[in-house]
């Protein structure tokens, strides 16, 4: 699960590929000359849209997955428009910065050639397509650093007040130290499939609860994750590293507490804390490199949301979802 200022989360890559059929079938919405189909906008939520089939409340459901879908939309027509864009300005990738966005993503995601077309074939997904992928999202880095790069200004008094903000947050919280025995859902699995996966969990959960139970062992013998091996292991981590279902579970536990089972995009965890201590802020010099990289990538998400709405003030667009 990867820090989320350092890493960017391998499903976010993901893109759907829709057909002509279905484009004809159903239109989402129309961006200019180009369709968003239906399919797509569907694809690109089914995560989520997973994670909602365990909502009880049928009503909250539905209005769930209406703001869920409007704003997958509104992304895809973010999309549309800069892929315009690039277009129009004749932006180009070569094979070799595939080939280095491609490694950088199996470096941050700590996974090896094998490993990583394994990753992509539980996902669904072809190296091919995923290549493809890449060059778009690449491609429309380059768009950003040319349009909004130079609004870019992260001083040194920015720094400071970061840090000021960063020392203050770190000194009244805490980690904690924690195992998890995780029982992996796939995104496209059926509501079935995602219940069995949850009973499994169950059952896992029930036998880590009973007295002398040894946690670690439970879970080298039988997590589905790559911290098996290290007996479910993830170290000490703070508020916001981990994904926000598992992050609100383990810091509501106490030391020795073990959880029901909490779904997330990976399945379903059993987590266990161990350990929980103070943080204390560490100094402003160790801390400038990240603080600036941090701010940095704040502002570029700001200007390139700006630019984005100019695109769209500029356009036609015609939303039919």
């Amino acid at each position: 699960m990867p820090d989320a200022v350092k890493r960017l989360p391998l499903l976010c890559l993901f893109v759907a590929v829709t057909s002509h059929a279905e484009l004809v079938d159903r239109v989402a919405a129309v961006v200019n000359s180009d369709i968003i189909a239906l399919s797509e906008v569907e694809t690109r939520a089914a995560p989520e849209l997973a994670r909602l089939r365990g909502e009880p409340d049928a009503a909250k459901r539905t209005e769930l997955r209406a703001v869920l879908m409007k704003r997958v939309l509104d992304g895809l027509i973010g999309e549309k428009l800069m892929d315009a864009q690039v277009r129009e300005l004749n932006i180009d990738i070569t094979e070799g910065e595939v080939d280095l966005g491609v490694d950088d993503v199996k470096r941050q995601n700590n996974v090896d050639g094998a490993q990583f077309d394994q990753l992509l074939a539980q996902e669904g997904y072809t190296l091919p397509a995923f290549r493809a992928f890449m060059k778009k999202h690449l491609s429309k880095l380059k768009l950003v650093n040319l349009k909004v790069r130079s609004k870019v200004k992260v001083t040194d008094e920015d720094l400071k007040a970061e840090y000021a903000k960063v020392s203050r947050d770190e000194l009244q919280d805490f980690e904690v130290r924690a195992r998890h025995i995780l029982v992996q859902v796939a995104p496209r699995a059926t509501p079935e499939q995602a219940e069995q996966a949850r009973l499994k969990a169950v059952a896992l959960m029930n036998e880590a609860k009973k007295p002398g139970a040894d946690f670690a062992a439970l879970a080298r013998a039988k997590s589905e994750g790559p911290s098996a091996s290290e007996g479910g292991d993830l170290g000490f981590f703070k508020r916001g590293i981990m994904v926000a279902e598992f992050d609100k579970v383990a810091f509501g536990l106490p030391v020795d507490g073990i959880s029901e089972p909490v779904r997330t995009k990976f399945g379903w965890h059993v987590i266990k804390v161990e350990e929980r201590r103070a943080m204390a802020a560490k100094p402003f010099e160790e801390l400038r490199d990240v603080l600036r990289e941090r701010l940095t990538r704040m502002q570029l998400e700001k200007y390139t949301e700006q630019y984005v709405q100019e695109l769209r003030a500029a356009a036609t667009i015609d939303v039919k979802l």
